[in-house]
């Protein structure tokens, strides 16, 4: 038998990693699993979390293998399959890489007699998907329109941007099953085998005179040229070791002096860092700052945008150019 693959796409803090951890608890128990986590960037914060729940971790960090895939891609996943021989591959690409690419590694032929996919599953944020579309449509149409499932996040947050969203997705994808409950409310089973929730579909004057939805909006770059980019065309990633030792109180004032005053736009901050009893997760998007105490142990933060200052934010964190 054939192994199955599963690729969770989403972009930037949509909640991917959430979702891996979700379905890993519920409905791959007990599996021979290997999980593919890539993240833009030279480390893997998300890598280290899953790691710490007791989960093998392959990271492909050299190129992000979403958005400039070679056949180093393809070669590494078939030394993985004749290695481990897993009954299931679950593929996480990064936020900014393109579902296409990693549905065509996986197609190749030196790959279909070893695995096949099982599942290509999208998560979206319902607060930000305009404004990622308006801002990043190549990559976040990409990721919309090549899955076969898509499940919105932060629903519980933001239930009045349920309709929007789901409209937004359905123009792009109308034949996707689309999931708006909260993940609490969904079995992991029934998201895998793509089930439809049928939700009511918002029927208000939400559009401008533009055809945009009235939402916030990201300084982003959002180029009409009609090329193919890859995401180190368009995003910048600093990536920063530090040993400073952070209180909550001085991790988040770091975290908002960044947000209010580096250069460029950031998108997605997420680390890993000392405190003063252990460890603490970062986890930042524009206007939201998350911090937990963390099992996994690390020195890194890892920050995508546009246009960013290298030693300025390594300053800010105290870190390592």
């Amino acid at each position: 038998m054939s192994t199955e693959i599963f690729i969770i796409s989403g972009f930037l803090g949509a909640g991917k990693t959430t979702l891996i951890q979700k379905l890993l608890k519920e409905s791959f128990q007990n599996e021979k699993i290997v999980l593919i986590e890539n993240d833009f960037g030279d480390i893997s914060v998300d890598a280290a979390l899953l790691k710490s729940g007791g989960i093998e971790v392959k990271e492909m960090n050299s190129g992000c293998i979403c958005c400039s895939l070679s056949g180093d891609f393809i070669k590494a996943l078939k030394e993985l399959l004749d290695r481990f021989q897993p009954g299931k591959i679950i593929i996480e690409p990064s936020g900014v890489g393109k579902l296409s690419d990693i549905i065509k590694a996986c197609s190749d032929p030196r790959i279909l007699p070893l695995a096949k996919i099982r599942a290509k599953i999208t998560v979206a944020d319902v607060k930000r998907c305009n404004v990622y579309l308006n801002n990043f449509g190549e990559f976040f149409e990409d990721q919309i329109k090549n899955a076969d499932t898509i499940l919105l996040s932060r629903t519980d947050e933001f239930p009045d941007k349920i309709d929007g969203a789901q409209k937004l997705i359905k123009e792009l994808n109308p034949l996707a099953a689309i999931f708006s409950k909260p993940w609490d409310q969904i079995p992991g089973n029934e998201i895998l085998q793509g089930r439809h929730v049928h939700t009511s579909i918002c029927k208000c004057e939400c559009r401008s005179a533009h055809g945009h939805l009235n939402h916030e909006h990201i300084h982003g770059h959002n180029c009409s040229c009609g090329h193919n980019h890859a995401a180190e065309d368009v995003f910048d990633t600093v990536t920063i070791r530090t040993n400073h030792v952070f209180s909550m109180e001085d991790l988040k004032a770091r975290v908002s002096n960044m947000e209010r005053n580096a250069k460029g736009t950031v998108l997605r901050a997420k680390g890993i860092v000392r405190g003063p009893g252990g460890y603490i997760n970062l986890q930042y998007l524009p206007g939201d700052i998350k911090m937990t105490e963390s099992a996994a142990r690390g020195d890194m933060v890892c920050i995508i945008g546009r246009d960013l200052n290298r030693q300025e934010l390594c300053a800010l964190f105290g870190g390592e150019q």
